[in-house]
């Protein structure tokens, strides 16, 4: 055990520079990280796997009901919700029944959370709250993606909602037979795949995950993972921006008389081009044109952009943004057109810990998982919004479910095969068996905060030094 406990403090040290993804970001992390290695190392995760995972009949009993409800119900659901998909803030049908479903098991169902119409809370009613304990979140999701071909689970989010109900209700009944305190709350976040709005962002800010002390989801993947503990997100922290320019209409034979805003919208994307040798080159700047005119012989008078602007960290990141803003400022001046310009999303970086995501990992080895991955990914939070996790520890329980990429039609048709449903149940027994853990451990609970408290002070440091780092160079008036 002293071998693998100095193992995973060396992992600890190399790991996570590598997970800070420009030179710039290691440079302001060094010191950092070395006392992250020096937290972790004071855990000692490693011993603290061995312990809760040993065999355990109270656990293996609430696990062993997640699986039951998986082979008996919730397969089929989720095998029913990939084959109706429904984008985004539209999942009515999905949303009906996954609600349905823990309505008869006990849960009070309240639906329209953060003003959003298919998202829902959903708090099992057969405790007494009254006599403490731990408040267990479960988030799932049920958008599916966009695609040419019409709407399809090649993300797997079809099964997120049943893997996560299988859990909810495994340990929700076991606090109820066995009389331990605590509480079961499962929060239903719409339109991951989509912005605006960030549901569980809006979500958040409208108080629907306060007062809980774990937050756990699932999610598909190539391969059985976890992330290092750290700061980070999965894929860049992102500002969504939408560009609307405003011209005025005429004839083409008669242009003068116009404002063209595709012009505009065309000086826009130039003049980003034109900028991009200032900008450091992991920056992303990914848009598309939504609106571009309507016919040949009209003066186009309004057109729209959407763009995801992408950084590995959030605070170059918006000398980034300030960049593109400029870009459509300048186009619309001198097209003689207007631009308005709505920064209407963003997923930044959050935070993940070993002592939640090395238990979880252990857990889907020990229930069969494969694809299994044994080094640490880069760290990142685990619900990819970045905020949530930043204030609530959690745990993205991620077995392998595909043995192709995400955002396929490849993926989405392992939704209904072997792979995909070995995967699915492995999640739910893994969520079930860190939420029995985290019910009935004063301890572990008490470790999962250390961590969490000491790796959220850290971030702070970190993005202070970073502030001091990125520099804008002085441009003096021309003479």
């Amino acid at each position: 055990m002293r071998y693998v406990s100095t193992l995973f403090f060396l992992l600890l040290v190399c790991c996570p520079a590598a997970a800070q993804e420009t030179p710039t970001e290691r440079e302001a992390a060094r010191d950092l990280l070395k006392k992250m290695a020096a937290l972790e190392a004071s855990l000692d995760v490693p011993a603290l796997v061995t312990r809760l995972t040993e065999p355990n009949a109270a656990r293996d009993g609430v696990v062993a009901r997640a699986k039951e409800l998986m082979d008996k119900e919730l397969l089929a659901l989720a095998d029913d919700i990939a084959t109706h998909p429904e984008i985004g803030f539209e999942e009515k049908r999905s949303l009906s029944k996954l609600t349905d479903y823990l309505r008869r098991h006990d849960f009070s169902i309240e639906t329209g959370t953060a003003g959003l119409s298919t998202a829902f809370v959903a708090k099992y009613h057969r405790v007494d709250v009254s006599r403490g304990g731990p408040n267990l979140g479960v988030i799932v999701e049920y958008d599916a993606l966009r695609g040419t071909k019409g709407a399809f689970h090649g993300d797997q989010h079809s099964a997120q909602g049943p893997v996560g109900l299988a859990a909810a209700v495994a340990i929700a009944e076991y606090l109820t037979r066995t009389g331990t305190p605590g509480s079961v709350t499962v929060f239903g976040a719409p339109g991951e795949e989509m912005m605006p709005p960030n549901a569980k962002t809006d979500m958040h800010l409208a108080h629907a995950f306060d007062g809980m002390d774990i937050l756990v989801r699932s999610h598909s993947s190539m391969t059985t993972t976890r992330p290092a503990p750290g700061f980070g997100t999965c894929c860049l922290n992102i500002v969504g921006a939408k560009y609307t320019f405003s011209g005025a209409p005429a004839h083409q034979m008669t242009s003068w008389n116009g404002r063209n805003a595709l012009t505009a919208m065309i000086h826009f994307f130039t003049n980003i081009d034109s900028v991009r040798s200032s900008i450091r080159p992991e920056a992303r700047i990914q848009g598309v044109i939504l609106e571009g005119g309507t016919a040949p012989n009209v003066v186009p008078d309004r057109t729209v952009a959407d763009f995801y602007i992408r950084y590995p960290d959030e605070v170059y990141l918006q000398q980034v943004v300030e960049f593109v803003d400029n870009a459509a400022k300048a186009a619309a001046l001198s097209t003689g057109t207007k631009v308005k310009i709505d920064h209407y999303g963003k997923d930044l970086d959050g935070i993940g810990l070993a002592t939640l995501a090395e238990v979880g990992f252990q857990y889907m080895k020990n229930f069969g998982a494969t694809g299994v991955n044994p080094e640490p990914g880069k760290p990142q939070g685990f619900e990819e919004t970045g905020t949530v996790s930043r204030d609530i520890p959690g745990i993205d329980i991620t077995a392998q479910s595909s043995t192709f990429s995400n955002h396929t039609y490849e993926m989405d048709a392992d939704n209904l095969k072997e792979i995909g449903h070995q995967g699915f149940t492995v999640d739910a027994q893994a969520m079930a068996a860190v939420l029995f853990d985290f019910a009935t451990h004063p301890d572990y609970r008490a470790a999962v905060k250390k961590e969490f408290d000491g790796i959220k002070a850290l971030f702070g440091e970190y993005q202070a030094a970073l502030k001091k780092t990125y520099t804008v160079p002085t441009v003096p008036d021309p003479k």
